[in-house]
């Protein structure tokens, strides 16, 4: 009998390492989406949150699965991690200006959709390594690539409701998650193929350019929200 999905489930060594390899790496690999996601929705009505996270992670999630067959051919594409650095460094600096707390400057709520946006966006953006990590754990086994993916998502949905309280109680969260978003669109940037091929950087070079567009995200945000408030 044809058991699909569930006959690819031996209980050997190999099965466990991968099993215990998948849970390890999404913990590992969510906290920068789980980032994104609690600041996209952090301006939102409270009653909107929960609609926000459920709706972008689910979106991002189907994508991701579709996302998984051809990842491994995106990352070897010049320009593409180039790209998607600049993307995310771009929502980096647009969600810390959205999500910063001042009382001078009061900010229209976004609306549910435009978050999920965020999210879809984002996530897609930063996920490709992810999904490469979750294939190369599963070892070609089909019942754990399905579970690493969808193991993400209780794992995300949990830690950015986490983060989204913590950033209304502790406001200096939204800087680090900004930080963060500005290491990973760095890492894309200066391991995109194209720049690799041009500069050879060091790790040294590329712990530089992380920790530019660190320095890079907060100033910028900071300076955007200042500039807005003496208009306004």
């Amino acid at each position: 009998m044809d058991l699909g999905i569930l006959g690819q489930i031996h209980f050997t060594w190999d099965f466990l390492i991968g099993f215990l390899s998948i849970v390890i790496v999404n913990l590992v690999l969510s906290g920068d989406n789980a980032f994104v996601i609690a600041m996209a929705v952090r301006s939102l009505p409270q009653k909107q949150r929960m609609n926000g996270i459920a709706f972008g992670v689910g979106a991002a999630v189907v994508l991701r699965v579709a996302l998984t067959f051809f990842a491994a051919r995106l990352l070897q594409v010049e320009y593409v991690k180039l790209i998607g650095g600049g993307v995310i460094i771009w929502i980096a600096i647009k969600l810390l200006i959205e999500a910063v707390p001042e009382d001078r400057f009061q900010k229209e709520a976004k609306t549910l959709w435009h978050a999920v946006w965020i999210i879809i966006v984002a996530d897609i953006t930063m996920s490709i390594d992810n999904v490469l990590a979750v294939a190369a754990a599963s070892k070609g086994n089909f019942f754990l690539l399905i579970f690493g993916l969808g193991l993400s998502i209780p794992i995300v949905i949990f830690a950015s409701t986490l983060l989204v309280v913590l950033m209304d109680k502790y406001p200096i969260i939204i800087y680090v998650g900004a930080a963060v978003l500005g290491q990973v669109g760095g890492e894309m940037m200066v391991t995109d193929p194209f720049v690799i091929g041009l500069l050879n950087p060091s790790n040294v070079l590329k712990y530089c350019v992380e920790a530019f567009f660190i320095i890079g995200v907060l100033v910028a945000g900071k300076l955007w929200v200042r500039q807005k408030i003496s208009r306004g």
